[in-house]
């Protein structure tokens, strides 16, 4: 408990200011998402590999792009990218529902197996593509993407309800931009540009 709580308060102090989102990762046993060969390592504030070529995010980042969500308890939420799963699970401690989809088979099998995964009832597990959302859950109140495309597929944003927010990083491999769109009431999308950051690219298909 106190490798965590000295890792919310390394992520708090680097201007993250939603109680919620600093409590659950105070709350959620980090190492728990992981491999066991670099569990040691699992309260560091960095990005780490979990293999087939991914990352657990930097704890900080999974912050930062909670906080733009804005999440709502009840919030239904679609996450593109599920990874560990540890980004799922910060989402379900704060309240949301949420429904998560995996490229990676041996990632997402993985997550199915994992016992301690199966406590948290509020997420949904899909294998598939992201690019094609999960258009039989639609519409959503958030989207977040943790993987970087170009840009935000249309697709998605039409998964997206009107009042709702998509969270992605867009770019080119190395260095993308956090974006939060809103779609507005007449269906319009108003786009706004944060921080810069370094995510695997979003990939078709499945792998």
């Amino acid at each position: 408990m106190a490798l965590r709580a000295k890792l919310a308060d390394e992520v708090a102090s680097q201007g993250i200011k939603d109680a919620r989102v600093i409590e659950a990762i105070r709350q959620l046993p980090r190492h728990l998402f992981m491999p066991a060969e670099i569990r040691g390592r699992a309260y560091e504030d960095k990005a780490l590999p979990i293999g087939e070529g991914q990352t657990i995010s930097q704890p900080y980042t999974v912050a930062y792009q909670t906080q733009l969500l804005s999440v709502q308890p009840g919030d239904k939420i679609l996450e593109v990218g599920t990874g560990s799963a540890y980004q799922a699970a910060i989402l379900a401690v704060t309240g949301a529902r949420v429904y998560t989809i995996e490229r990676q088979k041996k990632l997402y099998d993985r997550n199915q197996r994992s016992r301690f995964l199966q406590q948290f009832q509020g997420i949904h597990y899909r294998y598939g593509d992201g690019f094609l959302g999960w258009p039989e859950e639609a519409p959503f109140d958030k989207i977040l993407i943790t993987a970087a495309p170009e840009e935000v597929p249309a697709s998605l944003i039409g998964q997206l309800r009107v009042g709702g927010l998509l969270v992605a990083p867009v770019g080119k491999q190395g260095t993308q931009q956090m974006v939060r769109i809103t779609k507005e009431d007449d269906g319009q999308l108003n786009t706004a540009s944060f921080d810069y950051f370094s995510f695997v690219p979003m990939l078709k298909g499945k792998a």
